[in-house]
């Protein structure tokens, strides 16, 4: 079974490259040890400050929660948002190579 999550948030406009560096480190990761049930992508919006994670977790056991970098990652997030961020389930309607390696 597979679960969709997005994620979009706000940082503060003086935390928004940190948190772009601390994703792209989690990417780094994820690109060394390459997890398998994991698709995953990041995107930080044209205002600068907003980003969207959206993730597909193929079967029960989620690789993100196995990551050390995603784990930093997630540690100092309260300190860098300007709103919490809002996560939700979600179901793919249609995709062009968006999930395909």
């Amino acid at each position: 079974m597979s679960e969709i999550v997005v994620v979009r948030y706000e940082t503060r406009a003086d935390a928004a490259g940190e948190n772009q560096r601390l994703v792209e480190r989690v990417f780094r990761e994820l690109n060394e040890t390459a997890p398998e049930g994991l698709r995953y992508g990041a995107f930080r919006l044209a205002d600068g400050v907003g980003f969207v994670h959206v993730a597909l977790i193929e079967g029960d056991d989620n690789p993100l929660r196995r990551s050390a970098t995603f784990a930093e990652f997630q540690h100092g997030a309260a300190g860098r948002m300007a709103v919490p961020p809002v996560s939700a389930g979600a179901t793919l309607v249609g995709s062009y190579r968006l999930f395909r390696s």
